[in-house]
């Protein structure tokens, strides 16, 4: 009925049903308002998540609120006043007052934290650097504390945090007692080795720590070393007391931070009592009450934080979780009908298992980090040990059965999609749609109280004052009490705990109230701020609600041949009018009227369609928006000819390909329109043909003699043709076309060649299968095919590349075509043979998501389709055979010293006399580096040779290890006494990097993974390094000389003490000489420097409190395995510079390296070879900054 009305020209850009909706047409969008909970959020800065959660943990703390908020502008100043010189304006202290006034009565869904952290002094980057929280809490108070001193505030926050430690030590000898108090902002608890909040409490300030044996106290009575007993007790306690967990550790043995996940239960109330140094008070002056968990999800160098809060105010509006929103009939109906339909679980399908886990939850969700532990503690192995061998990550598995699983509250839940209706639950899925309709409006008021608490017992009503929100930013969500137990482990762990004593009430005009005690400059400073707000949404929803619509009136048109054309020649008479979407369809009626003076009889609007006859609608609900096109006329009759109406009255606008002449399918004497214009051809009054443009149904064929594909010859040395195609020819008849039209018969005569695309930067795609056609191989017409040397797969088959041993690079792949239906293990032989391989000593793995060598592909029993490998996808051919499923692979390497010329070595060096140069390897021992040894002694490279390789379970231990590593050939006429004789190292790169120690301890907990390699050192006594046992190369120098005797092995224990104090006085006794004598430095292999090793406890002055010695183990030098120690004997020895003359040209060889980087040059580095992995360009971590805050001087 239409024609071509609503038709745009091609050059007026795109149509206008592109942009449908509702589309913002200018101006900065208002912030949304509050949403559900009534409580704001803040915004994150971009790293700023930490910030946000204290400060919501502040506001949400009334008596700091409070004390804050009764400081006038006559003690801090006014910020109107900051610019002006000598004006004392505390800065941090106001825009905390106005930021907390915000988040309380604005309307907004979030606020900025950008004026407070301007206050603070820093800068842009800031916002995105991450820190820690519990430092974070430290250095706001005392910022804090700084710009309120001489003010009525000055000490409040001493008065609510502060609490005091006493500690004492006992001589056991006279019962001497020696006190001294600390105080403490915060308690810092450990979680390493202890399960709960309260025994970390216990072991603080109940157990005692004695002295005795080599670490003796000096009793100031007694005035000799004796034996005593440390202990520590809360003397004063704060009316808020912050815990501060220790979920970050160090591995001393991979040198490397962690963090600690395991399980760590903590208590909604507490008794300090026990822990107290007077406890003969009340009980209610020592307990206290939980009302903030701040939670750490990641890992030790970067995470997310949020915070769960107690609204103790009532500020909020507390609704129960929407998955717990259900009736409890229907809850009891589900329980009955799962327990009669639920399947008998079966342990190796991961489908029915975390279905199983997921069923078994009351709100019928896991929390996606909290899915790995209930698998284990489910089936008792964890995904990867299980599954993750033929089913991947366990997040791509859920992604792979999408049919089944679902994500919801924002991607941080798994849950299992409704089943279809069936005649059991049916009636069950009805009642629960219609219930579940509105989440804030349950139809059972009991709903809410059916969810197990922390003790899974049933959650009696939540009283008034103890509702918890979920505060993660800009996003406020209602949670249970019970799911603050699940923080108690995981990567998303509680990290922060904030306690209040039981005996602070809340007066009941501070209730749902949070206007309380707020200053009326502040509250006025709100209310301008809403009404701001306010009328900038409005503005905002005017504008956003006005379309533009383009009228056209009927008297313009007729009717021909059931379409409606225009008139004149104009094809854009209409008339446009910009109205509200949120008016009735009867004022734009009467509004259409008003314009047209001239209208005589009724008026009917139709948007492709009639309009709903209810003029009481909004346009909204009839589809009008912008740009959309009326048509004005009466309804039935358009010029005098009757229009009908209806979707089978509405004419079709058809493309028709012309396949011959037009005249002589117009048939004699029809005049034909140019066929380079699109037109509308008739045939006897009833066929509408448009023809579509002849020069779009081409396809571009591009061939290069030399088979250099896109950029291997030049451009003139390339032949192109456009050959006439359409979506349905086979790209075989394209392909042939080709051929004819660039007249290659002869010159491909016998070869093969296939159609490939290009990408946009002119790499060459997998060859397109030529028994498809164009539409359904994906080949755009008006695109450009190279014609290039190879076969094109079939439909039935997949084009790969492969590479053997490394990443792919330019020119070293390899393609190969494989049916999609064979296995890993047939795909890998044809790879072999086509790359020219033998041997079974091979296996496949994929590239990861950064194009490295990824995970080996462990079935190989599997099809490729079953394992989703796609066309085009690379493969890498690495050298080796796959483990047995929980087995390791690991590479052991022999230890061949010279300095001890063993019967190891020599019945090595005899038996192996034949080796290859990839079998030999030198590392660096006694922290020498590659390439140069001492002048005095024998050298300290020791030689490495392959002695072959292992496969071991990793339940396996240490002991299993050595004894099986025995049994290799290179070692079977070696005698060793037992495995105490016997030191395995870890190599990393070429560096012998840590020991492995344990005897008993499995390979899994000594955290060894396949392909590691090993080194194995045959000792000449047994050895059981402990733990903490360090083994030293040391290195006495020569008295006058810049160089040093041979290397010894010394075993520091570092136990008890691990300070510079206990490695002099080991080193002492070891050579027999006074510990004030001797200075020590460890060397630096790498920069040929040596570090030199103080007595930092010494330094300390005595007037100031004595500083606590620092351990070896920890920054700046972490001593571990094989470092090399120096010493030099003050008694006979003057010269303290430990540098020998290799250091120095060592030091120059860096130079010169450093310069030739500079210039562009390549450094000439090491042709050593052995186990050594490929290192590609690792991701730089983004430096630690130092967290600070700028306060002014208000003193």
């Amino acid at each position: 009925m239409f024609g071509n009305l609503f038709e745009e020209e091609e050059e007026e850009g795109l149509s206008s049903t592109a942009f449908r909706g509702r589309v913002a047409k200018g101006g900065d969008e208002p912030p949304p308002p509050r949403g559900r909970s009534n409580l704001c959020g803040i915004k994150n800065q971009g790293g700023t998540c930490y910030l946000n959660s204290l400060l919501q943990t502040l506001l949400f703390t009334p008596e700091f609120r409070e004390e804050l908020f009764s400081l006038g502008s006559e003690e801090l100043g006014s910020l109107e006043d900051q610019e002006k010189p000598g004006a004392k304006v505390r800065v941090i202290p106001l825009e905390l007052q106005r930021l907390f006034a915000s988040l309380l009565l604005v309307d907004q869904q979030s606020a900025s934290t950008a004026d407070l952290t301007n206050s603070f002094g820093w800068n842009s980057s800031e916002g995105t650097n991450q820190h820690d929280v519990q430092e974070l809490n430290r250095i706001l108070f005392s910022a804090l504390e700084h710009s309120l001193v001489g003010t009525t505030g000055s000490t409040f926050i001493h008065q609510l945090y502060h609490g005091t430690i006493v500690n004492s030590i006992v001589c056991k000898e006279c019962g001497n007692v020696s006190q001294r108090q600390e105080d403490f902002l915060d308690l810092t608890v450990c979680v390493c080795g202890v399960s709960s909040l309260q025994e970390a409490l216990w072991k603080m300030f109940v157990e005692e720590e004695l002295f005795e044996g080599n670490n003796l106290y000096r009793c100031a009575k007694c005035d000799r070393l004796v034996t005593a007993a440390k202990s520590a007790k809360l003397k004063k306690l704060p009316p808020f007391m912050t815990m501060s967990l220790l979920r970050f550790s160090f591995d001393f043995a991979k040198c490397e931070r962690y963090k600690e996940m395991g399980r760590y239960c903590f208590p909604l109330t507490i008794s300090l009592r026990p822990f107290c140094e007077e406890a003969d008070g009340d009980d209610s002056d020592y307990s206290y009450e939980l009302f903030s968990v701040i939670i750490h999800k990641g890992g030790c160098y970067g995470g997310h934080y949020h915070v769960y809060i107690r609204d103790i105010d009532q500020l909020g509006h507390w609704e129960p979780p929407e998955e717990e929103c259900k009736p409890k009939t229907q809850k009891k109906v589900k329980e009955e009908v799962k327990q009669i339909c639920e399947p008998k679980l079966q342990e190796d399908d991961p489908l029915s298992v975390i279905t199983a886990i997921i069923a078994q939850e009351p709100s019928k969700s896991v929390l996606l980090d909290q899915l790995g532990q209930k698998l284990m503690d489910k089936i008792g192995s964890s995904w990867s040990k299980k599954f993750r061998k033929h089913y991947g990550p366990i997040g791509k598995f859920l992604q792979s059965h999408s049919d089944v699983f679902m994500l919801v509250s924002n991607g941080t839940r798994v849950a299992v999609k409704a089943n279809p209706p069936s005649p059991v639950n049916d009636p069950l899925g009805s009642a629960e749609q219609t219930n579940n309709s509105d989440p804030s409006t349950p139809s059972d008021p009991g709903a809410a109280d059916t969810q197990p608490g922390l003790d899974q017992k049933p959650e009696p009503e939540q009283k008034q004052g103890s509702h918890w929100f979920d505060l993660n930013d800009s996003t406020v969500t209602s949670i249970r009490e019970s799911d603050i137990e699940k923080q108690f482990q995981g990567k998303e762990s509680a990290y922060m705990l904030f306690y209040r004593k039981t005996q602070l009430h809340r007066p009941s005009e501070a209730l749902n109230n949070p206007k309380y005690k707020v200053p009326l400059n502040l509250i006025q400073m709100a209310q301008e701020e809403n009404v701001k707000v306010q009328k900038m949404r409005e503005e905002f929803e005017a504008t956003n609600n006005t379309v533009e619509l383009r009228l056209h009136l009927a008297p313009s048109f007729r009717l021909e041949n059931g379409a409606l054309q225009p008139t004149g020649k104009e094809q854009n008479g209409s008339t446009t009018l910009s109205f509200d979407r949120r008016k009735t369809v009867g004022d734009l009626r009467l509004a259409i009227y008003q314009m047209q003076e001239l209208w005589e009889g009724d008026m009917a609007l139709t948007v492709a369609r009639i309009l709903p006859a209810d003029d009481s609608i909004s346009l909204y609900s009839a589809g009008i928006c912008t740009n959309s096109e009326l048509f004005v006329w009466n309804g039935r009759e358009v010029r005098g000819a009757t229009v009908l109406t209806g979707a089978e009255w509405e004419p079709v606008l058809l493309n028709v390909v012309r396949l011959g002449n037009i005249g002589n399918l117009l048939g004699k004497g029809e005049k034909k329109k140019d066929p380079e214009e699109r037109g509308v051809f008739t045939l006897n009054g009833d066929v509408v043909t448009v023809t579509t443009p002849s020069d779009c149904r081409w396809l571009q064929v591009e061939f290069s003699p030399h088979g250099g594909g896109v950029k291997g010859d030049k451009e003139e040395e390339r032949r192109k043709v456009k050959v006439p195609a359409t979506g349905n020819m086979l790209l075989c008849e394209v392909k042939q076309r080709a051929i004819d039209e660039l007249q290659l018969q002869e010159q491909l005569s016998g070869a093969q060649y296939c159609l490939r695309q290009v990408d946009c930067i002119g790499k060459l795609l997998p060859p397109a299968c030529e028994e498809l056609s164009v539409r359904d191989a994906g080949v755009r017409l008006m695109t450009t095919l190279n014609l290039c040397p190879g076969n094109a797969p079939k439909a039935s088959q997949l084009f790969l590349h492969f590479s053997v041993g490394t990443e792919p690079s330019a020119g070293m792949e390899m393609d190969i075509i494989v049916e999609k239906t064979c296995t890993v293990k047939e795909c890998l032989k044809e790879m072999l043979d086509a790359a020219g391989l033998e041997g079974t000593c091979w296996h496949l793995r994929r590239l990861d998501w950064c194009e490295e060598v990824g995970e080996p592909i462990m079935d190989e029993d599997a099809s490729l389709s079953e394992l989703k490998i796609n066309n085009g996808e690379t493969l890498v051919v690495t050298e080796g055979q796959l483990p047995p499923k929980g087995f390791l692979k690991l590479f052991v390497w022999l230890y061949l010293d010279p300095r001890n010329n063993s019967a190891l070595s020599m019945d090595f060096n005899h038996t192996d006399n034949g080796l290859t140069e990839e079998q030999m390897l030198e590392v660096v021992t006694a922290g020498e580096t590659h390439g140069h040894s001492p002048p005095l002694g024998a050298s300290n490279i020791a030689e490495l040779r392959n002695a072959g390789q292992v496969e071991i379970s990793d339940e396996a231990t240490l002991e299993d290890l050595k004894i099986q590593v025995l049994t290799l050939p290179a070692l079977q006429d070696v005698c060793v006494p037992t495995t105490a004789f016997m030191r395995v190292w870890q190599l990393e790169g070429r560096r012998l990097a840590r020991i492995l120690r344990g005897q008993q301890l499995t390979l899994k907990k000594l955290k060894l993974t396949s392909g590691t390699d090993l080194c194995v050192q045959q000792l000449l006594k047994e050895e059981d390094l402990g733990p903490k046992d360090v083994m030293l190369n040391i290195k006495m120098g020569v008295p006058g000389e810049r160089c040093y005797y041979p290397p010894e092995e010394l075993v520091w224990d570092a136990t008890r003490d691990s300070s510079p104090r206990s490695l002099r006085t080991c080193l002492a006794a070891h050579y027999g000489l006074s510990p004030d004598s001797l200075l020590l430095a460890k060397h630096q292999p790498d920069k040929h420097t040596w570090e030199e090793i103080s007595n930092w406890s010494q330094q300390a002055s005595k007037k100031k409190k004595k500083k606590k010695a620092e351990s070896l183990l920890g920054a700046p030098f972490h001593l571990k395995d094989g470092d090399t120690i120096g010493i030099k004997n003050l008694l006979i020895d003057n010269n303290r510079d430990f540098l020998t003359l290799e250091d120095e040209r060592g030091q120059q060889r860096l130079r010169e390296q450093a310069e030739q980087r500079r210039n562009g040059g390549q450094t000439a580095g090491s042709d050593g070879v052995g186990p050594q992995k490929k290192t590609g360009p690792t991701k730089s971590r983004k430096p630690e900054v130092a967290l600070s805050i700028s306060v002014g001087v208000f003193r």
